[in-house]
């Protein structure tokens, strides 16, 4: 490599905005629907939004009400090879569209039902392309497994750092040791377990680790929402998401009116079991009747939110961040580099410094002041935290509104007008390098789930393969035509 080459890639790495960061989050804000192009919205300026994969291991071994897979998707063997195959396939389209950093989810079906070792394939062929991978999972396996997902065939760790989502709720049915629960609180332990193995491979193999508490909340667990708040905050979970439930997926499992559980009625729990108001309306990912979130620091039991929409200054601060600071990467970047990125976009805007200083004494002050965070820290009490309502919408809605979209049909139904807007706005994607498309995650389950395990089910038959192979001819399908089938886009299928 020549001086002047070497010279322009420490230059690209150490650039604070990458352009092709800076040209997907272009597109991303472009292609948003005028009504989510807000000041607060962050996707577009700091974030092009999550994705997940699809296709790759649909099968679950927990039987829960509501359940969003299709009614095939336990009809389909796990096999670590495709499931390898497929997400390096779509997480490379996705760092070809969306950049070179982004959130992604691995998730199907059950992670923990893929071997340990395609497990940890998977997300390395994540992080190979930078993304930051998050395990989905009812979490309802042992700590020896996560050992030999995280480390290598030679004992040492595979990752610096590892991120799971887990799930639980009294709704999962099948779970070990908590097969029918009768309420919320009886997952404790299991979750205060999980919490642990973590813990316990941090202090034995230094490998960090980032929680997510993922919870379904229908009209029976509703009103428990403010007490799993309150007892998760206890353990050390960095997230919690709550998503009311919605008609999508299998539809033998819906057995309540979802409806009447909405944004607003979970938000309200959530905060009764903070013990606080928790603002919300500073950023925004997507459309805001999806998603709500918020950020802040937890000192002891005091919530200080990062921002609050009801401080001009706080705003200011926002917006200057925005446009200067938004689409930097701080994930798995060099030290070295990650050092003189912050010092070049400093330097780059140094009237930024007393507003951001500012910004930095009004959360202290929300948390009780230094010396409250100091005596919290002493106690090892301080951390972050998240808390997150995602709304799923209705298969009934989003089928015949996707269905108009890719028309170009503007719907003149409120309701699907609506389900349109949505859509349009969504923060999570999911791809198909097979058509050259990303479909929000709403569509992917309510649409093109159902489509596409009635080919894995072909693809990734669960009886023997000479079984199978006889039932292939049985039926015309050779062992070719069936490799032909999964190439097709997923609407011929």
């Amino acid at each position: 490599m020549s001086l002047v080459s070497f010279a322009r890639r420490i230059e690209l790495e150490t650039r604070p905005i990458h352009p092709d960061t800076r040209r997907a989050l272009d597109k991303r804000w472009a292609e948003l629907p005028e009504h989510a192009r807000t000041p607060e919205q962050l996707l577009g300026k700091c974030a092009v939004g999550c994705e997940g994969t699809h296709g790759v291991f649909p099968k679950c071994n927990l039987t829960c009400s509501p359940c969003y897979h299709s009614a095939d998707a336990n009809k389909v063997r796990i096999d670590g090879n495709h499931t390898v195959t497929e997400v390096t396939k779509q997480m490379n389209y996705l760092r070809e569209i969306r950049g070179p950093r982004a959130h992604a989810q691995l998730i199907g079906g059950e992670v923990s039902l893929l071997a340990p070792e395609d497990h940890r394939a998977a997300l390395q062929a994540m992080r190979a392309v930078g993304r930051e991978p998050m395990s989905m999972t009812h979490g309802d396996f042992d700590y020896q497994y996560l050992l030999d997902v995280v480390l290598d065939e030679t004992g040492k760790p595979a990752f610096k750092k590892v991120s799971f989502a887990a799930h639980f709720d009294s709704l999962m049915r099948g779970r070990t040791g908590a097969v029918r629960p009768k309420n919320e609180a009886e997952l404790n332990p299991f979750r205060e377990k999980f919490a642990q193995m973590f813990l316990d491979l941090k202090k034995q193999h230094k490998v960090d680790s980032y929680l997510a508490h993922n919870m379904t909340v229908t009209p029976t667990n509703l009103d428990e929402v403010e007490e799993v708040t309150r007892d998760v905050l206890q353990m050390p979970y960095d997230m919690m998401s709550f998503q009311p439930a919605a008609f999508i997926g299998d539809d033998r499992r819906w057995k309540e009116n979802f409806e009447e559980v909405t944004i607003d009625a979970v938000w309200e729990r959530i905060e009764a079991g903070v013990g606080q108001e928790l603002p919300h309306k500073a950023v925004q990912f997507g459309d805001p009747r999806c998603n709500r979130h918020t950020v802040g620091v937890m000192v002891e039991n005091r919530f200080a939110s990062v921002l609050d929409a009801d401080e001009p200054k706080d705003i200011a601060a926002r917006d200057r961040f925005l446009k200067h600071y938004g689409g930097m990467i701080f994930g798995d970047i060099p030290r070295w580099a990650l050092t003189v990125k912050v010092m070049r976009a400093v330097l780059s805007h140094p009237q930024d410094l007393p507003p951001l200083v500012g910004l930095m004494t009004r959360i202290l002050r929300r948390a009780g002041g230094l010396r409250a965070v100091l005596r919290a820290a002493r106690k090892g009490k301080v951390s972050f935290k998240t808390f997150v309502v995602h709304n799923f919408m209705d298969a009934e809605q989003v089928k015949p509104a996707w269905e108009m979209m890719k028309k170009g049909i503007v719907a003149e139904d409120p309701k699907l007008l609506e389900t349109q807007e949505r859509l349009g706005s969504c923060m999570y994607a999911m791809s198909h390098p097979e058509t050259g498309e990303l479909v929000p995650a709403c569509t992917q389950h309510s649409v093109l789930d159902p489509i596409e395990n009635i080919g894995l089910r072909k693809l990734l038959p669960l009886e023997p393969k000479d079984k199978a192979a006889k039932n292939n001819a049985a039926t015309g399908i050779s062992n070719g035509r069936v490799d032909e089938l999964m190439k097709e886009p997923a609407s011929r299928w």
